[in-house]
């Protein structure tokens, strides 16, 4: 490869050829650490500039921004090498200089290789990405999506424009108003989302179904979305509403589906439900629609009169996740986006709310294991509960205490004391105080207390949430002064791990959250106060 990059170098008749040689050589190579000596990076780059320019054949410019596209995996340098130049020619060969650029076969080949570099160069060059804030590709690439169809834009030169939007207002912060006001991106990406859904139809009027190029497309407009409503309602405006209930209303769609591919398919799920997280919760009623007449829906798809199958998808993605997590650090970016969307859901409409809960939270009947022992949704989001990752972990409480009304006592009956300790202990409940906020629900009740339950109901362990077999008393046979003994024994451990600042001991305070004690004898004060009472624990 060394020969074939000095031949590039040097120029004359053999360049062209030791380039086509180049890229057959570097297709799978990302790094070029010879190229480090003796400025010959420099030189390659001014090489396949001067070779770009001066091409005779299509073939060769072609592979001249192959080889850039290569060369531009790597970091390296691309901050010096990428100048106005460079960035010129890519527009001149990509259509971004020219609107009525017309898209023949050798040209849409070129250009898609030519936008693959700028794609390649933006992400790893925060140069570069800034200069395309400034020298008018930014408005060149949103001007070029607003009308794709009437100005006969490829769909493969429409999925690069995005990403190239979707690179550079995730690099640049400072372009996000700039694409959301000035250049009306959300309305142009908006009004692509619509069209795609309409050929498809038009495509297979009796069902429709995203082809694999579709959902690529897609899953770019949505990324770029993304970036540009990140702002989304911290202000109160007009325009910016009626956008986000349209949003919410099409990504419902995209939502429900079908593609040809499972895999993309799941992408396109995963995408939507990231940029749900930006809407406002008053849009989430959007997700869900009054069930038609003659609609042939089974129970699980509906509740009380609305179709909940967006809902039902969401929970399915959340299962598949749950499945395919690996490590305890991988949590909160994996799990965060869709727990943040149900919780936002079950805030914002009672029917959504009850509906997550009959899901999540249906009536027990297992009572003999442990909320967090099994593959239930309820099981795999109470093991959360007793995550070390803290955001996922009160995001999870959160919404578990929601589906519960903001029952202490129902919380305590579906997730088991221990498991809820913390964020009883965080807002100021524990000791049996109740939430302020259970006055905002109903007291009705929203399904009988099983067979199941109600016969295991006086064995039921409220600190591990589950049945458990009476326990012979171990200090049955045992003398006062016996008793005594061991009670010592014990305060003396006690005592002595504190001291050793191995543990710190509390006690509930007046304001319901734990206070450190300064000796293990306090505990003995207020213990009434603290006993958990788990003589009410129905749904009612």
């Amino acid at each position: 490869m060394d020969k074939h990059i000095q031949t590039i170098i040097k120029g004359g008749k053999e360049a062209a050829e030791s380039l086509q040689c180049f890229v057959e050589e570097a297709s799978q190579v990302f790094e070029f650490p010879e190229l480090n000596k003796n400025n010959q990076r420099k030189e390659l780059w001014e090489a396949l500039f001067t070779l770009a320019k001066t091409a005779n054949s299509e073939i060769t410019l072609m592979n001249c921004f192959i080889a850039i596209r290569i060369l531009s995996r790597e970091k390296m340098g691309l901050n010096e090498l990428i100048t106005d130049e460079w960035f010129k020619l890519m527009q001149k060969h990509s259509g971004l200089d020219d609107p009525q650029y017309k898209f023949d076969a050798s040209k849409l080949l070129l250009a898609i290789e030519v936008e693959k570099c700028l794609c390649n160069v933006i992400f790893n060059s925060p140069v570069a990405a800034g200069l395309c804030c400034k020298n008018g590709v930014l408005e060149q690439l949103t001007e070029r999506i607003k009308n794709p169809q009437e100005n006969k834009i490829p769909e493969e030169i429409r999925f690069y424009d995005v990403k190239l939007i979707f690179l550079l207002t995730a690099l640049c912060s400072e372009v996000r108003s700039k694409v959301k006001e000035e250049l009306k991106g959300v309305e142009s990406l908006l009004k692509m989302l619509d069209e795609m859904l309409k050929e498809a139809a038009q495509a297979s009027p009796e069902k429709i179904i995203l082809d694999d190029q579709k959902v690529d497309l897609a899953c770019e407009i949505l990324k770029a979305l993304f970036n540009v409503t990140l702002s989304y309602g911290i202000y109160d405006d007009k325009e910016e509403n009626e956008q986000c209930d349209h949003l919410v209303t099409l990504l419902r769609m995209y939502l429900l589906v079908p593609t040809q591919d499972k895999e993309k398919g799941l992408a396109l799920k995963n995408n939507v439900i990231n940029l749900l997280t930006n809407m406002p919760d008053s849009t989430f009623k959007n997700l869900i629609t009054p069930v038609q007449p003659g609609q042939n829906l089974k129970p699980k798809f509906q509740f009380e009169g609305q179709n909940m199958t967006a809902f039902y998808e969401i929970l399915m993605v959340l299962k598949s996740k749950f499945n395919n997590v690996e490590g305890v650090t991988k949590q909160y970016e994996i799990l965060c986006p869709v727990v943040t969307i149900l919780l936002k859901s079950a805030n914002s409409e009672r029917a959504i709310r009850k509906y997550l809960r009959l899901q999540i939270l249906p009536p027990l009947k297992d009572v003999h294991s442990r909320p967090e022992q099994g593959s239930t949704l309820r099981n795999h989001l109470c093991r959360l509960l007793t995550t070390p990752i803290t955001q996922l972990r009160d995001l999870v409480a959160d919404l578990l205490f929601i589906l519960c009304k903001k029952s202490v006592k129902r919380m305590i009956k579906y997730t088991g004391y221990g498991n809820a300790a913390g964020l009883f202990a965080k807002r100021g409940l524990l000791g049996g105080r109740s939430d302020r906020g259970e006055a905002d629900y109903s007291s009705g009740s929203e399904g009988s207390e099983t067979e199941e339950y109600a016969e295991f109901k006086h064995g039921i362990n409220p600190v591990i949430g589950c049945y458990e077999e009476p326990h012979p008393n171990a200090m049955e046979n045992m003398t006062e002064e016996q008793k005594e003994y061991e009670a010592m024994k014990l305060v003396e451990l006690m005592d002595s791990l504190t001291r050793s600042g191995t543990i710190q001991p509390c006690r509930v305070g007046e304001d319901g959250k734990p206070h450190p004690i300064k000796h293990v004898l306090q505990l003995q004060e207020g213990i009434k106060a603290q006993q958990v009472n788990n003589d009410s624990d129905s749904d009612d």
